[in-house]
């Protein structure tokens, strides 16, 4: 342990757990893994393909081992608190998957725990780690736009994918689960410049008919402090055969000097295969034709896995070792992220425009 000085617990054993639990078993710090999942059985067959060190069908019981001194919350969206506060009253610093939670009652617990506890928490917003906004990201730092006075965040997917996010958690809303991923990008660039208004409308569809009350598409415009209008929008509606394996997105950010777009869509490495290609997110579901590029935590290639949620990951275990500032997303970040979004749901629920920022 003197030079595998980091002992990880991974507390989810879902699709993004695996991949934490495994690229953590790989990192040269990473001295110690334990798993835990409600579904001990699950956490265990996890243990068993990373290597880990312990396994348990109990969330503490991982996070309280002597051993353990960072923690991967990687559970549903609803069930972050109760873990991450654990963590929090141990000194344990953690990184818990976007968002950080789905209720501003919720996300405020957590924010109290950081405070009573002088905590460390970082949220996994892993779409700062795709080298595409890292580079938009340097050239905000550098001024290069200007000052923003407008842009665009937009992404998609197919249905496939989003009925298996609400099957998970029926409140895990394409706003709330994954436009935020755009909100955060905006609210990154524009560091300092927070959300003060938002007005969106939706319109129901599939969803509804299938019983959830999500609405296929989300658009949005949100006012910043400054004056800058950004449109939002999202659609994890399209039909499952969509070639997408993830989110096929594009933002665009218009200054007084410049002008930054950034194509994300994926449309330029395509596979047509009679084979079928796996889809990532939904194991079960398969499609002929594939943007490659477009899941959305990476791609395993030769035996490791490379991508946003790789180098999230990495990161992070790095900076937990080194003590070097890294570009995760901070609580007060993620909370006005979450306020945004459930602004958005608010304003397209009731046609009226929603000030920022909101009461818990």
């Amino acid at each position: 342990m003197s030079t595998r000085p980091l002992g990880v617990a991974v507390v989810g054993a879902g699709r993004i757990g695996t991949l934490r639990a495994r690229l953590s078993a790989k990192h040269p710090s990473v001295g110690f893994l334990a798993i835990s999942d409600i579904d001990p059985s699950r956490a265990q067959a996890l243990a068993k393909t990373a290597g880990a060190d312990f396994s348990s069908g109990s969330n503490n019981e991982v996070i309280e081992r002597p051993e353990v001194n960072a923690v991967f919350v990687s559970t549903p969206e609803g069930e972050h608190v109760a873990p991450i506060i654990r963590a929090l009253e141990l000194g344990k610093p953690v990184l818990v998957e976007k968002p950080i939670a789905l209720e501003l009652g919720d996300a405020q617990r957590i924010v109290d725990a950081i405070r009573a506890n002088d905590g460390n928490l970082r949220i996994g917003y892993s779409r700062r780690f795709k080298e595409c906004f890292l580079r938009a990201k340097e050239q905000m730092n550098h001024g290069r736009l200007g000052t923003v006075v407008g842009g665009l965040a937009r992404v998609y997917n197919s249905r496939a994918q989003a009925f298996s996010i609400l099957k998970r958690d029926p409140h895990a809303t394409p706003v709330l689960d994954v436009l935020t991923y755009y909100v955060d990008l905006m609210c990154w660039f524009l560091e300092g410049n927070r959300p003060v208004e938002v007005v969106a409308r939706g319109q129901h569809g599939i969803f509804k008919k299938a019983g959830y009350s999500a609405h296929d598409v989300t658009w949005a415009i949100v006012t910043f402090a400054d004056g800058a209008v950004i449109n939002f929008g999202v659609s994890y509606a399209l039909p499952a055969q969509y070639p997408t394996l993830g989110q096929s997105d594009r933002v665009e950010l218009l200054g007084t000097e410049g002008t930054m777009i950034i194509d994300d869509d994926h449309m330029d490495h395509l596979i047509y295969s009679e084979k079928g290609i796996p889809h990532a997110y939904v194991p079960d579901h398969g499609v002929p034709f594939a943007f490659l590029g477009s899941n959305t935590a990476g791609d395993w290639a030769l035996g490791d896995f490379w991508g946003p949620l790789g180098n999230e990951t990495r990161s992070w275990l790095d900076s937990l070792v080194t003590g070097a500032q890294t570009p995760h997303c901070r609580p007060d970040a993620a909370l006005v992220n979450l306020e945004t979004t459930i602004a958005m749901e608010r304003s397209a629920r009731s046609g009226q425009a929603v000030r920022l920022p909101l009461e818990t």
